[in-house]
């Protein structure tokens, strides 16, 4: 069992309280995620678990931690960066818990995982491997070890569809207790048995948390109809306080009108206005005593803002792409052949496919092609943030490109708007969250006011707070879309054309079977 009692955490740089207080217990079957929005300390929770002595380095921690007897299983968001030029031979044959695993129970574990065991005896650099194929492969080492607790930091981030599916059949069958931070909706709804969720409120001072020991989608209905009923009860009194101050204010006019007016030659008069003033005060005061055990509104964590200005749509007719391939390629290997797609106007175009078939490299073949045609501003908003992003500079820094203090004024105005907090405006990029980053990039994006908007897995790293908004900044975006995802309820809601990446080229599919398998 793992006992967590009145844990806090406090970043060591601004003083920000991410955790206070938090406690929860995890054993048996739980599954257990960790939700909220991006910064938060979902991630530093799990450090605090499994490795306190590397998040001593930023963060101050106290409280207790026990899970005595027990074998600590944890997976961190990314692997570390000296695997990136070993084979995926060498990392597996450099694990003894891999060399000394039954051959039939690692062939289970591969089915398990939906990965082919030949992955653990390719000479590929690890650093080579898909997204999909570098998770599976951690996972794969992390469970030869047999923990007897899992502690998952997005385990799905890279996965594509077929992969998050056999994840949730892996958690689903698991018999061990997990402890896991997840982004994607569709995961938790499938899985969690129980939800953490780690807000921040009031201008990211105050941390607070909400354990329930209920389904993911049950926790959500449920505290969406408790806030609601706090905001009716919330503004019935507030209707009602403004009725008693307006009587109030009305019978002080009254008194203070009527002794303007009374004769000097009536003071018996004088006093009688004066005591009922007196007596009106003190109805005042009594009822503002009393408003201080009213109904508070409820202080709920509100998710990123994102706004696209003064974009206009492409006319219907307008040919915005038109591309033609005989093979897709990267390096000497063909990933896809008789490629052919064209956009008309501000179409929204979807691609989904396996982790490998070349979505990323079609995309940077159609970005390269927009970027030669004058007639459109094209934005990308890529999966690898480095890719976009200088790790050095703060958020602040990064996106003032003139240097003029109205520039960084609306910058900073736009990145609190998104949930950052003032002191993280001052943080290095390198130290913000991967949703946070995500954020960072999409500001970047709002302000080249693209008409034609390229987008790699933009959800990836959003909570399900986030990611909403996202979906919803997409959909309604005035221009052109072509977005590569394997999130789910971006699929199924999809406004426009759904193609699949596959060996024969891309293949339109009907979005709403996607959630079949097969990708």
């Amino acid at each position: 069992m793992l006992t967590v009692r009145n844990l806090s955490i406090l970043h060591n740089k601004d003083l920000r309280p991410l955790i206070k207080d938090l406690s929860f217990t995890l054993s048996g079957n739980d599954r257990l995620a960790v939700i909220g929005e991006e910064g938060n300390g979902k991630s530093a929770l799990l450090q605090a678990i499994v490795c306190p002595e590397k998040l001593n380095q930023w963060a101050e921690i106290s409280g207790s931690i026990h899970y005595s007897g027990e074998k600590l299983g944890y997976l961190p968001q990314e692997a570390p960066s000296e695997w990136n030029d070993v084979p995926a031979y060498t990392l597996c044959m450099g694990t003894p818990a891999f060399t000394d695993m039954d051959p039939g129970d690692l062939a289970a574990l591969c089915r398990n995982l939906s990965m082919d065991q030949e992955l653990c005896w390719s000479d590929t650099e690890f650093g080579l491997l898909s997204g999909g194929e570098k998770v599976r492969l951690r996972l794969l080492l992390l469970l030869c070890e047999q923990p007897t607790m899992l502690l998952l930091d997005e385990p799905g981030n890279d996965l594509d569809l077929d992969a998050i599916l056999a994840l949730e059949r892996f958690l689903l069958t698991c018999n061990l207790p997990v402890l896991y931070v997840s982004h994607d909706e569709g995961l938790l709804k499938a899985t969690a048995t129980q939800v953490l969720h780690l807000e921040s409120l009031h201008g990211r001072a105050e941390p607070r948390w909400t354990w329930d020991k209920e389904p993911y989608e049950t926790y959500v209905r449920n505290r969406r109809n408790q806030l609601d009923r706090q905001e009716q009860i919330w503004k019935s009194e507030q209707r009602e306080r403004q009725i008693q101050e307006e009587k109030f204010r009305k019978i002080e006019q009254a008194v203070a009108h009527a002794q303007e007016n009374i004769s000097r030659q009536d003071p018996h008069g004088g006093r009688l206005l004066k005591k009922k003033m007196k007596a009106v005060k003190s109805l005042e005061h009594r009822y503002e005593r009393e408003q201080e055990n009213a109904t508070e509104r409820p202080a709920e964590e509100f998710s990123m803002y994102a706004l696209f200005s003064d974009i206009q749509p492409i006319p219907k007719g307008r040919g915005v792409l038109d591309l033609n391939m005989e093979q897709l390629s990267a390096g000497e290997r063909k990933l896809a052949s008789d490629l052919h797609l064209q956009i008309r106007g501000s179409e929204k175009i979807l691609i989904i496919g396996s982790n490998g078939t070349g979505k990323t490299t079609l995309l940077r073949v159609i970005e390269e092609k927009l970027r030669e045609d004058s007639r459109f501003r094209t934005a990308l908003m890529p999966q690898h943030y480095e890719e976009g992003l200088n790790f050095s500079l703060t958020p602040v820094e990064f996106l003032n490109t003139d240097g003029s203090k109205e520039q960084k004024t609306s910058i900073r105005a736009s990145l609190i708007a998104m949930k950052f907090s003032r002191d993280e405006l001052d943080h290095p990029i390198r130290s913000l969250s991967g949703g946070q980053k995500a954020k960072v990039l999409l500001l970047k994006l709002m302000m080249a006011h693209p008409d034609v908007l390229l987008m790699d897995e933009p959800t990836r790293n959003l909570s399900p707070l986030s990611a909403p908004v996202m979906r919803e900044m997409i959909r309604s975006f005035p221009g052109a879309v072509i977005c590569i995802t394997h999130d789910r309820l971006l699929i199924d809601d999809w406004p426009g054309r759904v193609l699949r990446l596959s060996e024969e080229g891309l293949i339109p599919v009907n979005a709403t079977a996607n959630n079949e398998g097969g990708d």
